[in-house]
């Protein structure tokens, strides 16, 4: 108009970019003059994104000016948009392409080894002439070949398999010809072992003492043994020679023929030094233990036995020998428990054991007595494996001393049955109980020792 310039707001440009863009800086930043920094903007226009970036400018002749650039979205995102559509549909129209390739290829891969599967099978069923085809795919030419191998050593093996069996078959039928003959062999030789066993048993009891030896003048005896086998290795024996009452008891180790015939030597050579009136205690067992010895060494044998004998006379017991605890009871059922670890040495076990020998000498007074047993008592196990013990086997006789030694003994047995019950009895069971009942001469000087075990 008058070639000036004039200024105008920009909240009145009737511009909808420029008023809605001025409007929105209005609105955010409350005036133009607190704009001091670089802003950017998203604004929406006529429902279209724009960018914007305004940026204050200032110069030193006071100019004090807002630079604001607007760019719509729809200017550098059109190209992107369009490269994305573009993108999509090669997308898709590669998987187009690859979808049938590859079930193409997967049906002729699945097929290879559909025939390896079939002709597995084939084999399984019995049909060994398979051979898979050569196929293009290295790996499953590789499962192939081996798999032909494989087939190829089978059929060779069920080929000669017959023949096998029928040699095998030769050979078990021989095989079982020498068996049968073993076993009658093996029949008949029990059949002997067993007669031999029952000879050894019979003899065992045939010289175990009889109810008449036991009825002895002032004493009352009673005695029982079990054997846990056939033929057991305990040993037990009383002999009376001219007012000499000699209580011999014994454990050889373990049990079966060669305790057996063990244990009868052992009774012969006592029984054998008392009818010579043998008395030195050491004398007597040095010479069972020598003639034991020699013997078990001519049987090749590793058996040996334990051996105490008891010498009474007049009042007085004298104890020799290693075994067992020796259990004296007094009138009233009152128990002394005698060690005899220091009085002797196993049997047959060393050629020379005099130096250990040794023995003790006990009163006995009316109503006192003598219990003897063997490991079978205390070593008793129930079925959870638990022992009688010597502690309740002395319970059980303090308790019952009053009664005569029959029934005494029978209490003991009574309780270790009781206490194994149905488990079975792995050693043999000996027990002798010996009670003074009267005085007899009056001379009450001590007897010599005896050999005793």
């Amino acid at each position: 108009m008058n070639d000036k310039a004039q200024r105008f707001s920009a909240l009145n440009i009737s511009d909808p970019l420029i008023q809605t863009t001025a409007q929105k800086l209005q609105n955010q930043f409350g005036s133009f003059q607190k704009i001091r920094d670089s802003q950017r903007l998203e604004i929406q226009i006529q429902r279209q994104k724009h960018f914007a970036l305004v940026h204050p400018w200032q110069d030193q002749f006071g100019l004090n000016w807002l630079i604001v650039t607007v760019v719509p979205e729809s200017d550098f995102m059109g190209q992107i948009n369009a490269n994305t559509r573009t993108t999509i549909g090669l997308c898709i129209g590669a998987l187009g392409v690859a979808l049938p390739i590859g079930i193409l290829s997967a049906r002729w891969v699945i097929r290879s080894i559909e025939r390896i599967t079939q002709a597995s099978e084939d084999m399984a069923d019995g049909n060994l002439e398979q051979h898979v085809k050569h196929s293009r795919l290295v790996e499953l030419d590789k499962l192939g070949n081996p798999f032909n191998s494989m087939a190829g050593q089978l059929k060779e093996s069920f080929e000669t398999l017959e023949d096998k069996v029928k040699e095998r078959t030769t050979e078990l039928a021989s095989a079982n010809d020498e068996i049968i003959t073993l076993n009658k062999r093996l029949k008949e030789d029990n059949l002997r072992m067993g007669a031999e066993l029952d000879i050894v048993r019979q003899m065992q009891q045939m010289i175990l003492p009889n109810a008449e030896e036991l009825e002895i003048e002032g004493l009352d005896i009673a005695a029982y043994m079990e054997a846990a086998d056939e033929v057991g290795g305990n040993y037990y024996d009383v002999l009376n020679t001219d007012g000499v009452v000699t209580l011999g008891i014994g454990d050889v180790t373990g049990h079966g023929l060669e305790s057996g015939i063990l244990m009868l030597m052992a009774q012969t050579a006592v029984r054998t030094l008392n009818e010579i009136r043998e008395l030195d205690p050491v004398l007597f067992l040095d010479v069972i233990n020598r003639t034991l010895y020699k013997n078990v060494q001519r049987m090749n044998s590793e058996k040996s036995l334990t051996l105490a004998i008891l010498n009474y006379s007049k009042g007085w017991v004298s104890i020799s020998g290693q075994h067992e605890e020796t259990i004296i009871v007094r009138n009233g059922g009152q128990v002394e428990r005698i060690d005899t670890m220091d009085l002797g040495f196993p049997i047959a076990l060393d050629d020379d054991i005099a130096e250990f020998i040794s023995h003790i000498s006990i009163e006995l007074q009316i109503a006192d007595g003598i219990v003897l047993y063997t490991d079978g008592i205390p070593e008793a196990k129930d079925i959870n494996k638990k022992q009688y013990g010597v502690e309740q086997m002395c319970e059980v006789i303090s308790q019952n001393w009053h009664l005569s030694a029959q029934e005494i003994k029978q209490a003991v047995i009574d309780d270790v049955r009781r206490h194994i019950g149905t488990q079975k009895v792995f050693d043999d069971i000996t027990l002798l109980v010996v009670k003074r009942t009267q005085l007899g001469v009056e001379n009450k000087s001590q007897p010599q020792a005896a050999a005793l075990v």
